[in-house]
Parts: C-alpha cells; structure tokens; sequence
C-alpha cells in the first residue's frame, strides 16, 4: 500500500549525478511514482547514472540512497529512436525532472514549448548552474561552483586558510530542494488551472537564497562577511567545545542561556559580567567568552556536560559521525534511520523519508534498481503498452 501524499503522482526522471535524481529521491520518499531514465550501456560500455559508482568505501552504495523508490529504463537521448521513446513516455507523466545544460532538452526536441503543447498540465521542473536565461546560462555548472558563486564557499573555514567546503554536495542538494518545492506549488496551481509550469531552479541562487543578510548588511552598512572558523561572529556562546574525551556543543547564545550556563558552570557572576551580560557584549568579547567555556568544559566529560545541559535546559549535543547515529535510541525512535533490504547489498541502514507528514507518511517502498533498465519491459511493456518485438528492435540499435 501506497498511502503516501503524492500516490497519484507520476515522474519521469532525466537528471544525473546530484540535484535532479535528489529532487527525485525527496519526491519518491512522498509517493510519487519515479521513472529514472538512465543511458543503456553501448557495446558493453558505459551507461547509467554515474552516481551508480559514487561513494566512499569499496563498495559504492550512494546510490542505494539517492535511487529508492525509483524504477530504472534506459533510453539513449542522443538517437532519435530513444528520443522519440522518452517523448512517450513523457507523455504518460505529470513532472519532468532534468539537469541538463541548458539548451539540451530543446536540442533533442524535448524543450518545454513541445512538451508543454502536447500535454498542458506537464511539470517541468529544471535545474542548472546558472538558470535557463540570463547571460551565463549557456556555462556549465557543478554544484561547487553554485556554492561559490551564490556566496558560500568564501564564508566557510578559516580566516587565514583559503575557503573551504562541507563534506557533503550541499549546492547540488539546495537546488533539488527547492525544485522540489517548486513541483509541490506547481502541482498546487495544477489543481485549480488544469495548467502545467516550468520551474528554474539555478544552483547559485539556490545556495544565494540561504545567505541569510550577507547581500543587505553589504548593500546598506559596507559589511562584507568574512570567514570566522568554528563560530558565527557575534552569536556567543555557540561553538564546538573540548571534553576530557572529545567535541560538545553548546549554544547558548541568548541572555537567559547564558546566565543559567554561567550557574552551571559554578560562576554565576558572569552572568551579569558586563562583558557578557548582552547578545551584542558576548559578540564583542566571543574569544573570551570562549576560552573560559572551554576552560571549564575540558575537566569534564562529555557524558558530564550533556547531563549538565540536559537539566539546565541548555540546547547542546555530541558532535555525531555515522556511528554515533546509529547507536543513539532517539534516532531509532523517530526512524530518522532505517533498514532498507536492498537488491544487491542486503540489509543497508540509510536515512528514512523526510520531512514526517501525519496524515500521508513518507516511506521507502522500494530499493534502488540494480541495474540500467531495469524495469524496461515492465514500464516500456505495461505502461507504453510496446510488444517484445518493439523492445528487442531498439535493443539491436542501441536506443535501450
């Protein structure tokens, strides 16, 4: 059973690598039905999303992750057989997801003007580097570049390090994430217009759209945001703190906070210290107010510190790798991690479905398809309703 909120919902999937198959992970997570639309392998080569061989490890199970709840058929968009096919099959859609150049769909006569004229309630949704218009349209784009130019990369790391960067592919995410925002709204005007919409989602402005005031504390005071480490200038207290036996948390960036971690601590004074007393005092003194956090932290251990903020009502936390999520009784309670039995690894522990909806829950209904076309005959065959004789006729010419 499908309850899920977007059950009635069909996606065709053109997008590889990152943001486009994310959008369409997080739209499969609600229920949608998710063709991924994948290369067919040509004389035993290539084929696929490359994301099939992403990851970390000897075994690369990204996939597993950012594939679930999909089906697999491939099609080769660069013959007129395979174009013609995915036309078809687009057809039988509500939402086309794609992050191509710009310009590549419209050159296989996929552009929106045809889709959009045969099928009027079709949902594009696009992703890019630099949006569909615009004079660096036409420019090819990687999420890393999105992240620097729409302003994140020159505010993350070190003062005195070049800029450096998350660990996870935060622009190509960002951008999916919205895209996806655009489909629910688009599906939304859908219900009351009968009428589809393209959605542009570019990844600098993406990533621009979290810079929170970097743009207007530039435009109207001359500030410009400079990289500031482990903290967020002027937010003290809020930083990784040292234990006898590793990192904690602890934010207590608000006046209340404070004084009661100044209980805490057994110096309550400091808590109406007139070099921290104040949200914009504790910003002017953040390495001393600091330093003394960390002074005390460190003859403590984690377990110490976490029970201390616990009563407190302190918000702080363990600084968590894999590991430390998996073992952690919160996680398991809320499903935030879950068992998926995937096809070619077993049982796998991923992320479960986000965000929680009561009424109409996200869920993983199937694994990642293990290989490139998977469910051809299924969907070309049921859905399509093309005959074995058909399929075996574009396998021989390489369009499947």
């Amino acid at each position: 059973m499908n309850a899920s909120a977007l059950n009635d919902i069909r996606v065709v999937e053109l997008g590889q690598l990152l943001a486009g198959p994310f959008c369409g992970q997080l739209l499969g997570d609600m229920g949608a039905d998710v063709i991924k639309v994948e290369p067919p392998h040509v004389n035993g080569k290539g084929g696929g999303d490359p994301m099939r061989d992403w990851g970390l490890g000897d075994e690369k199970v990204h996939w597993e992750v950012i594939a679930r709840n999909k089906r697999s058929v491939s099609a080769n968009l660069r013959i007129p057989e395979g174009q013609a096919l995915v036309r078809r099959l687009i057809r039988e859609a509500d939402v086309l997801i794609e992050n191509f150049k710009p310009g590549t769909l419209e050159k296989w006569g996929l552009g929106p003007d045809v889709l959009l004229a045969e099928q009027p309630g079709l949902i594009i949704a696009r992703m890019s580097g630099y949006g569909q218009d615009g004079p660096y349209s036409d420019r090819a784009g990687f999420g890393g570049i999105g992240e620097a130019m729409g302003g994140w990369r020159y505010i993350v790391g070190e003062p005195d390090r070049p800029p450096s960067r998350m660990g996870v592919s935060i622009g190509d995410t960002l951008t999916a994430t919205y895209g996806c925002m655009g489909v629910l709204a688009a599906l939304h005007v859908r219900e009351k217009t009968g009428k589809g919409q393209v959605i542009d989602a570019a990844l600098y402005e993406s990533v621009l759209q979290v810079m929170e005031g970097l743009v207007p504390e530039y435009d109207h005071s001359g500030v410009i945001r400079e990289r500031s480490g482990s903290i967020l200038k002027g937010i003290a207290p809020s930083n990784v703190y040292s234990c006898k036996d590793g990192e904690f948390m602890i934010g207590a960036n608000k006046d209340s906070l404070w004084k009661r971690l100044a209980v805490v601590m057994g110096q309550p004074e400091l808590g109406d210290d007139a070099r921290f007393a104040t949200h914009l005092a504790r910003g002017e003194n953040q390495t001393e107010i600091d330093n003394l956090i960390n002074d005390w932290t460190k003859t403590k251990t984690m377990e110490e510190v976490d029970a201390l903020m616990i009563e407190a009502s302190i918000p702080a936390g363990r600084v968590y790798r894999a590991p430390d999520m998996l073992a952690d009784p919160h996680f398991a309670a809320r499903g935030a991690i879950i068992d998926v039995e995937t096809e070619r690894y077993g049982t796998m522990k991923m992320q479960g479905a986000f965000p929680k909806l009561s009424g109409t829950p996200s869920t993983v209904r199937r694994p990642a398809p293990a290989v490139v076309g998977q469910h051809n005959a299924e969907i070309y065959g049921e859905l399509l309703g093309m005959s074995a004789a058909e399929l075996a006729d574009l396998a021989a010419i390489g369009a499947i």
